[in-house]
C-alpha cells in the first residue's frame, strides 16, 4: 500500500472500540478463624521464646547443686511470664486495633480483623493476669516483685513509652533484663552484672533492628500513620545505633567469657564466642538481605541456621559450665 493510502490517525479505531481488559480476580481472603483459635493467636505463643531468658541463670550455674524443685520452679516461672506477656499482647492489640487495621501485616491480627471480640480479649487478659501475678508471688516474694515490675513497665510501654523516641527501645530492652533477673531470683543465685550488661546490649540490638525493619516495611507499603514513633527515626540513624550496640554486645560477651568470675573457673567459656558472633551477623544478614527483623522470635524459631546456632551455643555452654569439657581436655 502506498504511503498516501495509509490510514491517518483520525481514521484509526478508537481506543474505546478495543475489547475491555478484564479486572484481575481479587486475592482470596484468608479463612476466618474461630474465637478459640483467634484467642490463641492473640496470645502470641511464638513470642514466648523470649521468656527462655529465664533459664540463663540456671544455665550459667549448672555446676552448682540445684535441686529438682529448682529446675521445676524455672519451668513454672517460664509459664507465668508467658501468661503475663500474653496479657500485655492482648491489651496492646486492643489499644492499637485502629492503627493495626491500616498496617499491611498487623491488620491480620485477630482483634484488628474482628475475629476476636474486645470483650473476650479483655476477659482472657483479666484471668491470665490474676493467675500470672498470683502464681508469681506464690513462687517467691522476690520473683513476684520482679514479675509485677515487668508487668507494670510493659503496660507502661503499651500506653506511653512506645510513643517516646529512644525511650521506647530502652523500655523494650528492660523487659529482657527483667526476665534474666527473674530467672536468677527464682533459684536464689547471685545476679551477675555481666548477665545484666550482656542481656541489655543484646536486647537493644534486637529492639533497634525491630524498629528498622518496621520502618522499612511502612516505607515500602506507602501507608503513613500506622506507627507515629517511626517518623522520629530514619534508617541511617537506626543503622548507626545498631552498629554501636553490636560492637558493645560482642565486646561485653567476649570480656565476660575471659575476664569475669565465671570465666575464672570455666576456662573454656571463650569457645562460645564464635556462636555469638555468627548469631549477630546472621541476624544482620537476614535483616538487610531478606527484610526480616520485625519479629525477632520468628527469626529465631523459623530460620534453621539461627536455631541450630542457638542450640549449639546452649549445649556448648552447658558442657563448659558443668566442667565436662575440662574432664575431656584438662588444662
Amino acid at each position: 500500500m502506498a504511503i498516501s493510502e495509509m490510514p491517518s490517525p483520525e481514521n484509526l479505531p478508537a481506543a474505546e472500540d478495543a475489547p475491555p481488559v478484564p479486572d484481575p480476580p481479587p486475592a482470596p481472603l484468608p479463612p476466618r478463624r474461630g474465637p478459640v483459635k483467634a484467642l490463641l493467636v492473640s496470645l502470641r505463643p511464638k513470642q514466648w521464646v523470649k521468656n527462655l531468658l529465664l533459664f540463663a541463670g540456671l544455665l550459667f550455674t549448672l555446676d552448682q547443686d540445684h535441686t529438682a524443685r529448682q529446675f521445676a520452679d524455672v519451668g513454672l516461672a517460664f509459664v507465668l511470664f508467658s501468661a503475663l506477656s500474653s496479657v500485655v499482647y492482648l491489651i496492646n492489640d486492643l489499644a492499637d486495633r485502629e492503627s493495626d487495621r491500616r498496617h499491611p501485616k498487623k491488620r491480620r491480627r485477630p482483634i484488628a480483623s474482628g475475629e476476636l471480640s474486645p470483650a473476650l480479649a479483655l476477659s482472657a487478659a483479666a484471668v491470665l493476669g490474676v493467675v500470672g501475678l498470683t502464681g508469681s508471688f506464690l513462687l517467691g516474694a522476690k520473683f513476684g516483685t520482679i514479675a509485677l515490675l515487668y508487668f507494670v513497665v510493659t503496660l507502661g510501654y503499651t500506653f506511653r513509652f512506645k510513643h517516646i523516641v529512644i525511650l521506647d527501645v530502652l523500655v523494650l530492652a528492660a523487659g529482657f533484663v527483667f526476665r534474666a533477673v527473674a530467672g536468677a531470683f527464682v533459684i536464689n543465685v547471685g545476679i551477675s552484672p555481666w548477665l545484666i550488661l550482656c542481656t541489655l546490649m543484646l536486647a537493644l540490638f534486637l529492639g533497634l533492628s525491630k524498629r528498622r525493619a518496621e520502618l522499612i516495611s511502612v516505607q515500602l507499603s506507602g501507608i503513613p500513620g500506622t506507627r507515629r514513633i517511626l517518623e522520629e527515626y530514619s534508617p541511617a540513624l537506626l543503622d548507626q545505633m545498631i552498629v554501636i550496640v553490636t560492637s558493645v554486645s560482642l565486646m561485653s560477651y567476649s570480656l565476660y567469657t575471659v575476664n569475669s568470675p565465671t570465666a575464672l573457673t570455666h576456662h573454656y567459656l571463650m569457645l562460645t564466642i564464635p556462636f555469638v558472633i555468627y548469631g549477630i551477623f546472621r541476624y544482620l544478614y537476614l535483616m538487610h538481605r531478606h527484610s526480616l527483623g520485625e519479629s525477632p522470635d520468628a527469626v529465631l524459631v523459623e530460620d534453621k541456621p539461627m536455631l541450630i546456632n542457638v542450640l549449639l551455643w546452649g549445649l556448648t555452654t552447658a558442657l563448659i559450665v558443668t566442667h565436662t569439657i575440662d574432664r575431656v581436655f584438662p588444662r
